[in-house]
């Protein structure tokens, strides 16, 4: 954990930032694939028609559907959270721990671009 109270400088916020417009890139394309899918099950375009000859393949089918809409949230959610991580940017808040005022480890940044606090304070604050 880095304890001093440094900021990231421009570089390095420079290289997290296109980090996160990579990460963006490629979740639209998630999104956009997955939303081709789940609207190509509604319209019962897919191999497996809505009404199949048995219960249990239309229980299937609606199953696919569901979790098609379940993925095409989640990725519009992590999206959402890429685009927080580049108003922090912005507004330089981002990489330092709203908590303790110090600067978040990168590893953590890398995988959880959005967060607020480091991972000390995080953990530390559930216990509370």
């Amino acid at each position: 954990m880095v304890t001093t109270k440094e900021k990231w400088t421009l570089e390095e916020l420079d290289s997290f930032k296109q980090i996160i417009l990579d990460k963006r890139v490629k979740t639209l394309e998630v999104i956009e694939r997955t939303r081709e899918n789940a609207e190509n099950m509604a319209a019962g375009e897919t191999v497996n028609a809505v009404y199949s000859s048995h219960m249990a393949d239309a229980g299937s089918d609606q199953m696919e559907r569901e979790k098609e809409f379940f993925w095409l949230t989640r990725e519009t959610t992590f999206l959402q959270y890429l685009n927080r991580a580049l108003d922090m940017i912005d507004d330089g808040t981002f990489g330092i721990c709203k908590m303790c005022g110090c600067k978040i480890p990168e590893e953590r940044l890398l995988e959880v671009p959005h967060t607020t606090t480091c991972w000390s304070c995080k953990t530390n604050s559930k216990k509370v």
